[in-house]
């Protein structure tokens, strides 16, 4: 599998929405709006980093992250979220690629950790942990995890942009449009 993963571009918006339409197209527990939400981080100018899996020049992957608030004031922690991955190319390992890539930049910015809500048999592979210190309203404890990129911790209750009140707000996800139930 020859991939290519880099940020995004300008030309890259229509081929992301399309993917990510894709697939999450029969994924449960999702109101089919990662799309929409992808698309109002970047209008709002919230896409701290978007990065594009291509293939023979087709974009067969997409992740991104964007800034989350704390209560206590921790300052650069991002949500994970929406990842896509082709249907095509689901269980072949790039949704992981994807991740690897994509937290290695995220460190490389200066952030101080992350956060996901989804799958913990996925995401805890890449060392989020659903610890207690921080939580989401409204959704199952252990499926909001985060992961530490730097030296200081947080505590409190973690809110998105608000792009993510699409629908009803952040999806318990997995890679490639799947998720597992709540």
């Amino acid at each position: 599998m020859n991939i290519l993963i880099r940020p995004e571009t300008g030309a890259d918006h229509d081929a992301i929405e399309a993917l990510t339409m894709a697939a999450f197209l029969n994924a449960p527990h999702t109101d089919h709006n990662e799309q929409l939400i992808v698309r109002d981080l970047r209008q709002a100018g919230a896409l701290s980093l978007s990065l594009v899996a291509e293939q023979e020049g087709r974009v067969v992957g997409h992740l991104c992250f964007s800034p989350v608030t704390i209560s206590d004031g921790s300052p650069h922690w991002y949500g994970l979220g929406p990842i896509s991955v082709s249907p095509e190319q689901q269980g072949k390992g790039l949704g992981s690629r994807l991740m690897e890539v994509g937290l290695a930049e995220l460190k490389g910015m200066g952030a101080a950790g992350c956060v996901v809500l989804g799958d913990p048999g996925f995401y805890g592979r890449f060392g989020f942990v659903a610890n207690g210190t921080l939580s989401l309203p409204g959704v199952p404890p252990e499926y909001f995890m985060a992961r530490r990129l730097g030296a200081a911790g947080a505590s409190g209750e973690v809110s998105y942009h608000p792009a993510f009140a699409q629908g009803s707000g952040p999806r318990v996800s997995s890679p490639a449009g799947s998720s597992p139930p709540p």
